[in-house]
C-alpha cells in the first residue's frame, strides 16, 4: 500500500511539476541573427519547454511569406521592413521589440592578408586595390554599401569589380573558395562562416548598422511563448552571447 501511495505521490509531483502549455512557436528570422538564435534556442527551449520551429532567410524573403499569409509566430527582420508588416496589419504594434544591431564589415579568405581598414581612406584603397568584391544583393548590407561607395565617390573604379550573389551565406562561400577577394556583409553573418577571416567592422565615421527587430503575428497561436522567445532574447544574461556573435544591443 505504502508503495503505491509514493507511486501515486510521484505521479502528482510530475504532473505538477510539467510545463502547463508546451507550446511549438514558428520563428521567421533573419539570417542576421541567425547565430544568436541557434546559440540561444537550446536554452530556451529547456528552459520553458516550448519547441522552437526556426526557418532562417534574408529578411526580404521572410517579408515575402507574411505577404502570402504563411502561418507563424514570430518574425525577426530589419526594422524597416517590421514597421511596414505592422502598418499593414500583420504584426502587432505593441511587440515591436529591438534584438540586437549589427555594423558592416568586410571579410577575406582564411589567412590571406588583411587589409588595412581603420581609416576611412585606408578603407576606400583597400576596396580600389580588390581584384574583386562582393556583397547579398537581397541583404540589409547592399544599399548601405552601395550609397557608401557611391558617397566615397569611386562607384566607376568599383563597380566593375563586383561579383555578386543573392545571400551573405553564398557571399561566404565565394570568399572561402577564393573565387572572390572580399566579401561585405553585416560582421554577425561574416563570423559563423567557415573559411573566411573578418577584416574588421567598418570604419566608424562610416559604419552603418543592420538592426534586428522582432513582431509577433496579430493571428499568432502561440502569443505568450513568442513574447516569452523575445525576452528571452534579450535578457541581461544573454548579452554576453549577443556580443561574442559580433552583435550589440
Amino acid at each position: 500500500m505504502k508503495t503505491i501511495t509514493r507511486l501515486l505521490l510521484a505521479c502528482v509531483l510530475f504532473i505538477l511539476a510539467a510545463p502547463a502549455h508546451a507550446a511549438e512557436v514558428n520563428v521567421l528570422c533573419s539570417n542576421g541573427l541567425r547565430a544568436v538564435v541557434e546559440e540561444l534556442a537550446p536554452a530556451f527551449e529547456q528552459k520553458t519547454g516550448n519547441k522552437l520551429m526556426l526557418k532562417f532567410e534574408p529578411s526580404t524573403q521572410i517579408q515575402k511569406r507574411i505577404e502570402a499569409g504563411e502561418p507563424f509566430d514570430l518574425a525577426v527582420m530589419t526594422t524597416a521592413l517590421i514597421d511596414q508588416e505592422i502598418k499593414a496589419g500583420k504584426l502587432a504594434a505593441d511587440s515591436r521589440t529591438i534584438i540586437a544591431k549589427s555594423g558592416l564589415g568586410l571579410s577575406i579568405r582564411a589567412g590571406a592578408k588583411k587589409p588595412d581598414i581603420k581609416t576611412v581612406e585606408s578603407f576606400k584603397q583597400a576596396l580600389l586595390s580588390a581584384r574583386s568584391l562582393t556583397y547579398a544583393t537581397a541583404g540589409a548590407s547592399a544599399a548601405p554599401f552601395e550609397a557608401l561607395v557611391d558617397k566615397l565617390g569611386i562607384t566607376a573604379q568599383v563597380k566593375p569589380k563586383y561579383n555578386l550573389r543573392e545571400t551573405a551565406s553564398q557571399v561566404g562561400e565565394v570568399v572561402a573558395n577564393g573565387s572572390v577577394e572580399i566579401g561585405v556583409a553585416p560582421v554577425s553573418e561574416i563570423l559563423p562562416v567557415k573559411g573566411v577571416d573578418l577584416v574588421g567592422p567598418f570604419p566608424a565615421d562610416v559604419q552603418s548598422y543592420v538592426v534586428m527587430t522582432a513582431g509577433v503575428n496579430v493571428k499568432a497561436r502561440e502569443k505568450a511563448a513568442a513574447k516569452a522567445f523575445v525576452d528571452f532574447l534579450t535578457a541581461p544574461a544573454n548579452r554576453s552571447v549577443i556580443k561574442a556573435k559580433g552583435m550589440e544591443q
